[in-house]
């Protein structure tokens, strides 16, 4: 029997099972799929080549490992039902808690005014709301590092730009139906931007190539202008 929990197990080709948690962006079903991936991890099953969670589903993909069976899509099945099972009686999410340091405004946030304006706030009164309450990395995607972060209060419900850009400066912090982002690298982008990090997100060269992971929790820390251009510096010199 399927738990509640599971909307549908799918098949996608021969070597990836998609476990759905749910239909749309919802706060607990995302903490769901975040914990269920944790749980596969930790599982260490032989044949699982890696799990990757978003904010209504978890894909597994796998190998034709023997530990996997003659029937491996099965073996698959049964250990999420298991996980689920514990996860709807209580199992916690480990999460690692990171800083996000922030320039809002001016030429690092090009479209605050108008998010203020948008949504019947002041400047100030949307950074405030931005940074005052803890968010969570829900999954990466886009671009390797390119984070998707949420999710903020009924008012960062706004849709996205009518017209994207076509390139926006590395660390850009977009806003767009209760969620940020940061671009990682220069990419093209339809979200409003109004501020942006000088941390480096994605590093190819780093034992660890992406700063954030799926699970983590965000605290966004403002910073003017000054200390952007230190950070950068520090990271620049240490790249």
């Amino acid at each position: 029997m399927t738990s509640a929990l599971i909307k549908r197990i799918r098949p996608q080709g021969d070597r990836c099972l998609i476990i759905d948690l749910g239909d749309q962006i919802d706060q607990a079903v995302g903490l769901r799929c975040l914990t269920l991936a944790d749980s596969l991890r930790q599982a260490k099953v032989p044949g699982v080549l890696d799990i990757v969670p978003s904010f209504t589903a978890v894909a597994i993909y796998f190998d034709a490992s023997p530990a996997l069976g003659d029937n491996p899509i099965a073996r698959l099945t049964a250990l999420v039902q298991d996980i689920v099972d514990q996860i709807a009686e209580g199992a916690e999410l480990s999460a690692r808690r990171i800083q996000i340091p922030v320039c809002y405004g001016d030429k690092h946030g090009p479209d605050l005014d108008d998010v203020a304006k948008r949504m019947g706030l002041s400047p100030d009164e949307v950074v405030q709301a931005h940074h005052g309450s803890i968010c969570r990395v829900y999954m990466i995607g886009f671009a390797p590092g390119h984070p998707y972060i949420g999710i903020h209060d009924e008012r960062f419900a706004l849709p996205r730009r009518e017209v994207p850009r076509t390139a926006l400066p590395a660390g850009s912090l977009g806003i767009a139906n209760r969620q940020s982002t940061i671009y990682p690298n220069v990419l093209p982008g339809g979200w409003h931007i109004i501020g942006a990090t000088p941390l480096r997100l994605f590093n190819d060269k780093a034992a660890q190539p992406t700063l954030l992971m799926p699970g983590d929790e965000i605290e966004f820390v403002p910073i003017d202008a000054q200390r952007f251009e230190q950070i950068k510096a520090e990271q620049e010199g240490g790249a």
